[in-house]
């Protein structure tokens, strides 16, 4: 069994405050002046099927629920948030209804492209992050799968939210939640010792301070400094664990710290860096690039008197 944060509550209760000012700014953003389609239908009442047309794990139900929320509909589901969506029927490609939302026929088309998109690529992001977690767990690997910063600017709240809801950690959410101090960092301040000292003076006792390592040598500088998180970056799977086991024997005692690999990881290669010495596996390929999950929304009307949806 796969021990996932959406297992211990609901999620939306993790979303800041501001996070519907968001969707504010994104229906801003695709009805900036009129909408000459919302005249041409009008306020009249109306019912929609929300669609899933792909497989995969569903997710951003809370950003869904809002879009339409603004634009005066209501939305009843029919499925849970990280359920998995199956539409394979016999073989073929098929469709299976998520969700019903009702309102103003304005209201129902202003919020569809926008609710849509979201969350495609929220359950996309679900998806590859549920994908990777069960083959790493199927591998015998316990520690943690993370994503990483390489988010797309504007968007980061609904990628993250995706990580979760698939089961990965969502790793550090911007600049002030951790320090990592990367080759450049290391390179402008003039060394990892000094680096690491700079940074545990400002941030104090409650900011985790994490090094990247481009060898063993760095690493055990870094501990000595009192990194808390180690990252060993673009090493092969057989440097990795070489490495790892030699560190946590030469500190066993003396230093806590956990170790991360990270650079190229994927779906293809990530098990090959499986050890029992690694603590978190961080990727950007569970957000970056993924494969949206297909939905389409629908006004009903009755049989024969409007487009018939297809598969």
């Amino acid at each position: 069994m796969i021990d996932m944060a959406i297992d211990h509550g609901v999620l939306e209760h993790i979303l800041p405050a501001s996070w519907k000012t968001q969707i504010s700014a994104w229906l801003a953003e695709d009805t900036p002046s009129f909408d000459v389609g919302g005249f041409v239908v009008g306020d009249e009442p109306r019912t929609a099927t929300l669609w899933g047309k792909s497989s995969g794990i569903l997710a951003g139900v809370p950003f869904f629920n809002e879009v339409f929320t603004q634009c005066g509909c209501t939305v009843t589901w029919h499925a849970r948030e990280g359920s998995h969506i199956e539409t394979h029927q016999g073989g073929g490609k098929g469709k299976i209804a998520l969700a019903t939302v009702t309102g103003p026929a304005n209201g129902l088309l202003e919020g569809e492209r926008v609710a849509l998109n979201i969350l495609a690529r929220c359950s996309g992001v679900a998806s590859a992050s549920r994908r990777l977690l069960v083959n790493l767990r199927s591998a015998g690997y316990k520690g943690i799968l993370a994503g990483t910063r390489k988010t797309t600017p504007g968007f980061r709240l609904v990628e993250k939210y995706g990580m979760l809801i698939g089961g990965a950690d969502t790793h550090r959410m911007d600049l002030s939640t951790m320090t990592m101090l990367k080759d450049n960092h290391v390179w402008s301040r003039g060394s990892i010792t000094d680096a690491v000292k700079a940074a545990k003076a400002a941030g104090g006792f409650s900011l985790k301070v994490e090094v990247e390592a481009q060898s063993e040598e760095e690493a055990d500088e870094a501990i000595a400094a009192g990194a808390d998180i180690v990252m060993l970056d673009n090493f092969s799977p057989a440097g990795v664990k070489v490495a790892a086991r030699n560190l946590k024997e030469r500190w066993a005692g003396k230093k806590h710290f956990l170790l991360e690999v990270s650079g190229g990881l994927n779906e293809d290669n990530a098990e090959g860096y499986i050890c029992h010495d690694i603590d978190i596996l961080s990727t950007s390929s569970i957000h970056q690039g993924v494969r949206h999950v297909d939905f389409s929304l629908k006004i009903n009307v009755p049989e024969g008197k409007g487009p018939e949806e297809s598969t």
